[in-house]
């Protein structure tokens, strides 16, 4: 296409030209079509304002007092983040240095600077791979990192950073007698130095803050600012964009004519028909990170050590066997609520119709029960398909 024909962006809150939309969906790493689909459905949120702070938060990922308020439905208190997350890798060019260090706190500034911290500019953070410390004098071994790094409380002979490994469901050669449905696809462990994501409600901010970062222009936000100065030292490796957003997976799913697209709840934010964001499960930000807090301490950092208020960022690709998920006439409403939120399949029966709309609500409540709730139900007499059951919420967002 030789013209500039006008698409209405309304995730980004204003028209964009077919030339600049295709440009967008390649540095994203994304099929036109999936930007389209998703920029075009997306409803560009009224969101209340933000009290305005003083200070960027000191845990990089606490995000959630420069956002939105929660919302309620179904007598459910959930709390919904930016519409769109991107996660981009990188390796590095050669051993980073001191002045590197310096740059990127200066380009992480600028784009603080340029943007405001809220779902309506953008949320940066930074997380480094094992690669990245093996680069460092001594690699992750040697004494400049294993005088700073956290190690597990219970086993201190263990970093709190390891490589991850296959799980025992993965496809993978170390899993010779696994297979699935559908998609045989074996696991792949990455080797990548730096993992920035960026959230916002706006996929063209994301957009604008990646090229930038990794040396492709001096204007942020249409103003400009200079080279970001990491230009020669980052390597692209991938870039993976997720949305989040009430409805848009149904309407997702219409656009592309999937044959499940009517056993989506229109209420959901996510594939599986459900609200994952509820309040009453999700813990405070400190309790993630390697300092903790009162309810969990689980590594020998302390206060005013470098990576006390670090975490882990876990990186993964995941398939879901949507059409498995959704299959009829075995996969009911109650089927897919177990398998979720309750060991109980019996403890929310949903609509006489279990599979249109998605068969029940898509808020549902998700008490936390304390940390032995894990353990208890793998202890019950619950079952699921004749067998022991933990629900997808409990396996892992309480016991982990």
């Amino acid at each position: 296409m030789t013209t500039d024909t006008q698409l209405d962006g309304a995730g980004d809150g204003g028209p964009l030209t077919r030339r600049t939309f295709l440009q967008r969906a390649a540095g994203l790493g994304l099929a036109a079509s999936t930007l389209g689909a998703l920029d075009m459905l997306a409803l560009a949120p009224v969101r209340d304002a933000a009290a305005a702070k003083s200070s960027l938060p000191e845990i990089q990922f606490q995000i959630e007092r420069f956002s939105r308020r929660p919302i309620r439905s179904e007598g459910v208190a959930a709390r919904m983040p930016p519409i769109y997350t991107a996660f981009a890798t990188f390796t590095l060019t050669r051993a980073p240095t001191a002045a590197d260090q310096s740059k990127l706190a200066a380009a992480l500034s600028k784009i603080e600077s340029s943007y405001p911290f809220s779902p309506s500019g953008v949320f940066t953070t930074v997380a480094y791979g094992i690669p990245y410390f093996e680069r460092l004098p001594g690699g992750i071994a040697g004494p400049l990192v294993s005088a700073h790094m956290p190690r597990l409380l219970g086993e201190q002979q263990r970093y709190v950073l390891e490589e991850a490994v296959p799980g025992p469901t993965d496809v993978s050669p170390l899993n010779p007698g696994v297979s699935k449905l559908r998609f045989q696809v074996p696991v792949q462990i990455e080797a990548n130095d730096v993992l920035v994501s960026v959230r916002s409600d706006s996929s063209a901010n994301i957009d604008d803050v990646l090229a930038w970062l990794a040396g492709g222009g001096t204007t942020l936000a249409g103003a400009s600012v200079g080279p970001s100065g990491l230009e020669g030292l980052l390597e692209a490796t991938s870039r993976r964009l997720s949305f989040t957003q009430i409805g848009l997976p149904r309407k997702v799913a219409e656009e592309s004519g999937l044959d499940y697209a009517e056993m989506i709840n229109p209420a959901s934010p996510m594939w599986m028909g459900f609200v994952s964001q509820q309040v009453g499960s999700s813990g405070p930000a400190p309790i993630t990170t390697f300092l903790g807090n009162s309810a969990a301490r689980l590594t020998t950092a302390r206060g005013r050590d470098y990576f006390n208020h670090g975490s882990i960022a876990h990186l993964s690709h995941v398939i879901i066997d949507l059409e498995q998920f959704y299959a009829r006439p075995s996969e009911t409403y109650v089927r897919r609520e177990a398998a979720m939120f309750s060991a109980d399949p019996l403890q929310r029966q949903g609509n006489a119709d279990q599979f249109t709309e998605g068969g029940g609500p898509a808020f549902v409540p998700n008490v936390f029960n304390g940390p032995q709730q894990a353990e208890r139900e793998a202890e019950g007499t619950t079952t699921f398909d004749r067998q022991p059951h933990l629900p997808h919420t409990t396996a892992l967002q309480r016991s982990s």
